[in-house]
């Protein structure tokens, strides 16, 4: 499932195409995703401008002149794909419709904007901009890692007391918004610590220095595009290349990156997810 830095991708990659413009035509071709789609959401989408292009977690928000907000989730599958862009920043005519091409949106600039999705894991929702943060998928949700809210005093605090492996912790959305498997292992790795530390055990020295360690391993995988396994692709179809720095994810039984260090990436398994981390290095 794309995690922060793959639906931030996909955030930037549809701003010119989207933000400012008008959708002249909304398609909608089937009446469900992962749940049914809003009433007349075709109707309530066509002929409004997008105001904004937002991110919230995993989630990405287009605050729309009819106040009201399209919420969109990837899921699994899902993509949003550019076609057709007058300002040459894709080079893709309007492709022939594919058998997954769910939601499509026709803009005024003649960009043509698809959601595609062959697991039909994604999802859409139309709510009020002034009361998107109410929404049940976005209420609970914790700071973003990478806004002010998100500080070595909140993480310290968050964790205070907790009984739960870090691991678990740092992917409890309650805690930190949008961060997932990949780049809590790629995290915990960089501040050498081992995913199966309890959380309210680890030092307040050390929690505070995982705050700059996410953010950076953050900021890194949005500006390599994303990490593309399996069907992630960003808005012009382009794949991410974020996973070619991976030191831990996915890289079970190769040598530890680490200057001097004579250890080996291992797997377990906790909660249902792989961890990835050196035995060596992380304590």
């Amino acid at each position: 499932m794309p995690e922060l830095p793959e639906v931030e991708t996909v955030r930037r990659g549809l701003t010119p195409a989207m933000e400012g413009q008008i959708i002249t035509k909304a398609q909608v071709n089937r009446p469900d995703l992962r749940w049914p789609f809003p009433e007349n959401m075709a109707e309530r989408l066509q002929g409004q401008r997008v105001q904004a292009l937002r991110r919230r977690s995993k989630y990405i928000l287009v605050d729309l002149s009819s106040g009201e907000t399209l919420l969109i989730h990837l899921g699994m599958s899902g993509r949003m794909l550019i076609s057709g862009d007058p300002l040459g920043q894709f080079l893709h005519d309007h492709p022939a419709p594919q058998k997954h091409d769910h939601v499509v949106f026709d803009m005024a600039n003649g960009a043509r904007i698809t959601f595609n999705d062959p697991r039909r894991f994604g999802a859409m929702d139309l709510l009020p901009s002034d009361n998107t943060e109410t929404h049940p998928l976005l209420a609970k949700l914790g700071p973003e890692p990478l806004g002010n809210a998100f500080s070595e005093e909140y993480l310290v605090d968050a964790l205070k007391g907790k009984n739960t492996p870090i691991k678990s912790a740092l992917l409890d959305q309650r805690i930190i918004a949008g961060l997932g498997n990949i780049y809590v292992c790629e995290a915990l790795f960089r501040a050498k610590i081992s995913p199966k530390r309890k959380a309210g055990a680890i030092s307040g020295r050390r929690v505070s220095a995982l705050v700059p360690i996410i953010r950076d391993v953050l900021f890194e995988a949005i500006k390599a595009g994303g990490s593309s396994l399996r069907d992630f692709r960003q808005a012009d179809g382009e794949l991410g290349y974020f996973q070619h720095s991976f030191d831990v994810y996915d890289r079970e039984r190769e040598p530890c990156r680490n200057e001097g260090c004579e250890g080996v990436i291992n797997r377990m398994v906790q909660s249902g997810r792989s961890s990835f981390y050196c035995p060596k290095c992380q304590r």
